[in-house]
């Protein structure tokens, strides 16, 4: 009896872990590593550096105006949601229209709308590489077109130092000279690259990767797919993009421009050729599954593109580039003990500023704490090592917020100079 009791308890103490308890540990775990997410809500009283709202549209009486307009000027019998997906009852001619506007705005052959960017770049990824193709890809590019990779039938993927010309030449020339159908042409190349980075705010040299690529794939078999989500409304003529002010679209097989930062929206479209769309609309499972955006998130991107159209947004992008000035050159003035890591990284007319420092977290709080918004961007977001404070301009943002803002670092890098003096 005593010897069953036994068996019993010991067979209760041993109980497998639910898959709750799995879940928690993980948390625990990347906890452990400060490194876990939780989701915030902004006070509205702080003066914002971390939004991707870069033209402060979010808030531009303009903006509303025109967007209510939009929404109030349609017949009552316009249906708001779209009832599914597009292949099926979402579709509408406003929808197709707009992406005729968008195309036009952008001097691309055609334009396809999707749910967002992510969702653009999963689209485009996982369904336009054949296979036996070669993607190269540069290594900061954005999770969405890593997972779109990750899903497609590209026989290889590789990886190449972020914006280095030089080393797309030597991972292409490599992959040369393991087989020469890459140079005869019967094998295709996918170069994927952003035309603005995210977390560095640095533009790529894109001009540059285009004569790599001439110069070792005479069969023009290159393509590039470059994702331009955050150059959208703040760079080229009216807010076109990067790629627009270089003048090379003609030399890009697929432009993705996101309208959830600069232009207060929601949903991407995929500029491509007529043939390319198609093969989307058939292939791209992100869109051909999924519930087509209703009538109030295609309003209100018409309405942004009407402003950058109509040229009302110009004076919105030459604020921003007079506050990155000024920033820029308070930035400069800081005073750094040496014994305090910290470097500022900056493209000269990008609105986003990276602050690399060994303790993200502290310079961050310690700006919130004084109504200051940045963010502490930390693994696995970015590679370790490369952790920093991101800030972001917007046209909405005032001298006086930047000069409180870079006082309220000056004091962080005065205390944690006084810090580290008392321990040694």
């Amino acid at each position: 009896m005593d010897s069953r009791s036994r068996t019993v308890t010991g067979a209760s103490s041993s109980k497998p872990k639910t898959l709750v308890d799995t879940l928690t540990s993980a948390l625990v775990n990347r906890e452990a590593k400060s490194a876990r997410r939780r989701l915030t809500v902004l006070p509205r009283t702080a003066a914002d550096f971390s939004s991707n709202d870069f033209l402060s549209l979010s808030t531009s009486p303009a903006f509303r105006n025109r967007y209510l307009a939009h929404l109030n000027g349609t017949p009552e019998s316009f249906p708001f949601a779209s009832g599914g997906s597009r292949l099926l009852d979402g579709n509408s001619a406003y929808a197709e229209d707009l992406e005729r506007f968008v195309a036009d705005f952008h001097d691309a052959p055609t334009a396809l709308l999707f749910n967002s960017g992510y969702d653009a770049n999963v689209g485009v990824m996982s369904s336009i590489p054949q296979p036996g193709d070669l993607i190269l890809y540069d290594e900061l590019v954005h999770a969405s077109a890593r997972e779109g990779m990750r899903l497609s039938r590209a026989t290889a993927r590789k990886m190449f130092t972020h914006s280095s010309p030089a080393a797309l030449r030597d991972v292409l020339a490599a992959e040369i000279k393991k087989d020469a159908s890459i140079t005869n042409g019967s094998r295709n190349v996918l170069i994927v690259v952003e035309s603005l980075y995210s977390m560095d705010g640095d533009v790529a040299p894109i001009k540059e990767f285009i004569q790599v690529v001439d110069e070792l794939l005479p069969c023009n078999n290159g393509y590039f797919i470059v994702d331009e989500a955050h150059a959208t409304g703040v760079f080229g003529p009216r807010g076109a993009g990067v790629v627009q002010h270089l003048g090379v679209q003609d030399r890009m097989f697929i432009r993705v421009h996101t309208f959830g930062k600069a232009l207060a929206s929601h949903g991407a479209m995929v500029l491509c050729g007529p043939e390319t769309r198609d093969y989307l609309i058939n292939y791209a499972r992100s869109l051909i599954y999924t519930t087509a955006l209703g009538f109030p998130f295609l309003a209100s991107i018409r309405t942004a593109y009407e402003l950058l159209a109509s040229g009302e947004t110009e004076s919105l992008r030459t604020r921003v580039q007079e506050l990155i000035k000024h920033l820029h050159q308070r930035l400069g003035g800081l005073q750094i003990n040496q014994s305090v890591v910290f470097e500022v990284d900056h493209f000269p007319t990008s609105p986003i500023f990276s602050l690399r420092t060994s303790q993200p977290r502290r310079l961050a709080s310690a700006c919130q704490d004084t109504g200051y918004i940045v963010r502490a961007i930390m693994p696995p977001t970015i590679p370790e090592g490369s952790e920093r404070v991101r800030v972001c301009l917007h046209a909405g943002n005032t001298e006086e917020e930047i000069d409180g803002l870079v006082r309220t670092i000056q004091s962080w890098l005065d205390g944690s100079s006084a810090h580290r003096e008392a321990k040694l």
